[in-house]
């Protein structure tokens, strides 16, 4: 699986780490950010950054980490066809994906520490939808928000 990451300024002390759990679960990082930190970088521009890679085929999943992990997951999900949660636990990590099919996990650097970190990365990697009608009706009533924009 390839994954695309990206963070902002206050991401940058967890983008290590995610790059090793990546590597070291048998996955690709595709590198939406840059190989330094620049002060002012911004969660928008990291979650754009990772949105057009899921869009464009470049990578089937992403990583994006800000400071608390809500301003990355609210950007993200203004992108049509991307499904980002901030999540700071095993269960929501994996269970995002099982039930809703989430492409995009949003980490908090000023909220959770490298070891939780890589685990939930781990969790989120290793979960797969799981299909069943129930969760593709309820991405079908998503999916048909996305659309309108309004309920």
């Amino acid at each position: 699986m390839r994954v695309a990451f990206a963070s902002d300024h206050a991401g940058w002390p967890l983008r290590d780490r995610v790059f090793r759990e990546v590597a070291d679960t048998g996955h690709d990082i595709v590198d939406c950010g840059g190989p330094v930190m620049v002060p002012g970088d911004d969660y928008p521009d990291a979650a754009a950054a990772v949105a057009r890679a899921l869009l464009e085929g470049r990578a089937d999943r992403g990583v994006l980490v800000c400071g608390s992990g809500v301003g990355a997951g609210v950007a993200a999900n203004k992108v049509h066809g991307i499904r980002a949660a901030m999540c700071h636990d095993s269960f929501s990590a994996r269970q995002g994906v099982e039930d809703d099919d989430m492409n995009v996990l949003c980490l908090g650097a000023r909220v959770i520490g490298e070891a939780l970190a890589a685990e939930l990365v781990k969790d989120f990697l290793g979960a797969r939808f799981s299909g069943l009608e129930r969760h593709r009706r309820r991405l079908g009533k998503v999916e048909r928000l996305e659309e309108r924009g309004t309920p």
